[in-house]
């Protein structure tokens, strides 16, 4: 069973989940759960229509934002943030480690504005290194108060 690492009182990160870390994702709350891997980045990992139809089955909204190579482009962000702001309780992210997933989180509460401090303390306190993103999760921050 994947660990789901708390990065706020409404988000959870983590690695590669399964369908049967569902039932776990349910007891906790989780209302919607955000797909940040591309499907067939290594051998036997569960495809995205797999983890949604377990989702689905139990009630629990689905999203697919993969983040490839390419990285956190404007539109990923965006549909990291419309899909926090709309999620109508816990959000369970997962990618390969947990990673891109607190990544493109950490960029898209910058991008609505929350402080990007707090959002480092949040993340190192999940184990999470924000460190590549800090650049431009404080200007997207500066953007948002603007």
């Amino acid at each position: 069973m994947s660990e789901f690492r708390t990065l706020s009182d409404t988000v959870f990160a983590a690695g590669q989940i399964a369908p049967e870390d569902i039932a776990g994702a349910e007891a906790q709350g989780v209302t919607l759960i955000v797909n940040n891997r591309p499907d067939g980045e290594a051998p036997g990992q569960p495809d995205g229509e797999t983890i949604e139809a377990a989702a689905r089955a139990a009630g629990i909204d689905y999203a697919a934002i993969p983040v490839d190579s390419s990285g956190f482009d404007d539109a990923r962000i965006a549909a990291m943030q419309a899909a926090l702001d709309n999620a109508e309780g816990k959000v369970l992210a997962y990618c390969r480690t947990g990673t891109r997933s607190t990544l493109l989180w950490a960029l898209a509460e910058a991008r609505g504005g929350r402080d990007p401090a707090a959002i480092e303390r949040a993340a190192n306190a999940a184990g999470y290194d924000l460190t590549p993103v800090r650049a431009v999760m404080i200007e997207l921050a500066e953007q948002a108060q603007q």
